[in-house]
């Protein structure tokens, strides 16, 4: 797990940055402005606290039952695809329910659920909150 401690959290363009900028501050607005999403917004934080471990790049936090629900990670055509993987691998290694990618060259979004695997349908919408991420850009 060390290569993806690395690996994700590295990439910081601009673009990459501002993208967080907006999900961080649209999703911070709904938890402790609004009321309406009942998960924290974290950027960068690390998954598990306990040790070193990856830190997506928005993490959505149940603070009552202390578990991550889940993760976002903002991509560029080259780095989409793999990252998608690894949301994937760390979704299974850390039974994160949800998580989710956006390419923010192509404007699209990609979503991997535990239960039902890749959801093709609504790529942009969490169960978990009830909410379409692609609303929030």
């Amino acid at each position: 797990m060390t290569e993806n401690t690395i690996i994700m959290g590295v990439n910081a363009p601009k673009i990459h940055q501002r993208i967080i900028g907006q999900l961080m501050m649209r999703l911070g607005m709904l938890y402790y402005i609004d009321k309406t999403i009942s998960f924290e917004p974290l950027p960068e934080t690390m998954i598990d606290e306990s040790q070193t471990s990856p830190t997506p790049d928005i993490l959505l936090f149940d603070n009552e039952r202390k578990l991550n629900q889940v993760i976002i990670e903002i991509s560029g055509n080259t780095g989409a695809r793999r990252d998608f993987e690894k949301i994937k691998q760390l979704m299974i290694e850390y039974n994160v329910p949800e998580g989710f990618v956006y390419n923010y060259d192509s404007k699209q979004w990609r979503k991997y659920s535990l239960e039902n695997g890749e959801d093709q349908q609504n790529p942009s919408f969490s169960q978990s909150i009830g909410l379409d991420f692609n609303t929030l850009l």
